[in-house]
């Protein structure tokens, strides 16, 4: 068998566990969502979010490990690109999509702000390591903020609600193995998505060198 032919299944290979893990992450984080009680859109903002995200941060770590900073920044810069024009522009396409007033109060302002962060951060030519700490302890505390909110949120519907009979405590319980099974969904999804990533960019970097494109 060719290289050529490898490389092209690693490629299809790769694709494919993309589109499977995607589609096993997102239904297991809505179900997820759906059994805990959670709006699906925080778990989009942090279970799904940081999950999709979890292939570009490898790639990142390991281009800062081998001194290509510069690959690192155009692998955010570009992933955030892409996201916001590409991928909502064709989610929109296939069907309209539902603007909460939280997004538009603020997690899209927030969004604004840490690129805004960013293009300071990166005007002296670098981003040091004190300005990692301040980009790493605000994605840490936007998370906080989030769950904590999201929690607060489903406390005060509880307070309306009555002493649980029999057969809710059992509704419970299998809610409880139900959250459980779909957390293993979000981990099998996951682990699909950055395999997926990893066969995929080896099989689209071998496919462009034996081109004799850079």
């Amino acid at each position: 068998m060719s290289i050529l032919n490898i490389t092209t299944i690693t490629l299809i290979a790769g694709l494919a566990l993309l589109i499977l893990g995607a589609e096993v992450l997102v239904r297991g984080a809505a179900r997820l969502a759906s059994a805990l009680g959670v709006s699906p859109l925080i778990v989009g903002l942090t279970v799904v979010a940081y999950g999709t995200s979890s292939a570009e941060l490898a790639a990142c770590v390991r281009s800062a490990v081998v001194g290509q900073g510069s690959l690192a920044m155009g692998i955010v810069v570009g992933s955030n690109i892409f996201n916001v024009l590409f991928v909502l522009g064709i989610a929109a396409l296939i069907i309209p999509l539902t603007v909460t007033k939280r997004v538009i109060r603020l997690d899209v302002p927030i969004m604004i702000a840490v690129s805004a962060l960013l293009y300071l951060l990166g005007l002296d030519g670098t981003i040091s390591r004190w300005d990692g700490l301040l980009l790493f302890a605000g994605v840490v505390a936007y998370t906080l903020f989030t769950v904590l909110g999201a929690r607060r949120e489903k406390s005060q519907s509880w307070l309306v609600t009555e002493v649980p009979a029999p057969s809710e405590i059992k509704q419970q319980s299998t809610q409880r193995y139900s959250v459980i099974r779909q957390i293993i969904f979000i981990v099998i999804g996951l682990a699909m998505l950055v395999l997926g990533s990893r066969w995929f960019v080896s099989g689209a970097v071998s496919l462009a060198e034996s081109l004799g494109v850079s």
